[in-house]
């Protein structure tokens, strides 16, 4: 497993505090495997399958790390990708990179949370009085 508990408390109060200042939605999926040519089409197929296209102003994100076979993606929804463009995910992408060479999985996880929280936040801010959580905070972890 990528993550002792400590670490996914870590990365859960991440996800919390990115999502308290912005309508955006953030999850994580961690699997041992990617049985896809491309990674990115992996996450997408998890972003399906999930619901997380769901959201009221499309501005769901997906950070997918496949441990074992060392692959990663990031998958933000329309609202969001509209938005900030492939810069922004590349530069995500790269930050995340540099932490899991390292070795240091958890630090770069909520690194790459809160700036995507940042950008959420900067384009969907959290109206205070209706800021619901549409989707779980939890971390999702595959069989594969």
């Amino acid at each position: 497993m990528l993550f002792n508990a400590e670490e996914e408390a870590r990365i859960t109060a991440a996800i919390r505090a990115a999502e308290q200042r912005t309508s955006g939605e953030i999850r994580l999926f961690v699997e041992d495997f990617c049985d896809r040519d491309h990674p990115v089409e992996r996450a997408a197929e998890l972003f399906q399958r999930f619901g997380m296209y769901n959201t009221r102003q499309r501005n769901a994100v997906l950070l997918y790390i496949a441990e074992k076979s060392h692959h990663f993606a990031i998958w933000g929804d329309a609202g969001i990708h509209e938005r900030v463009g492939l810069t922004f995910w590349e530069a995500e992408k790269q930050l995340l990179r540099h932490y899991l060479q390292r070795g240091e999985a958890c630090e770069g996880v909520c690194r790459v949370i809160e700036q995507i929280g940042e950008k959420l936040r900067e384009y969907f801010p959290a109206d205070p009085s209706q800021n619901e959580n549409e989707l779980p905070d939890d971390i999702l972890y595959g069989g594969r």
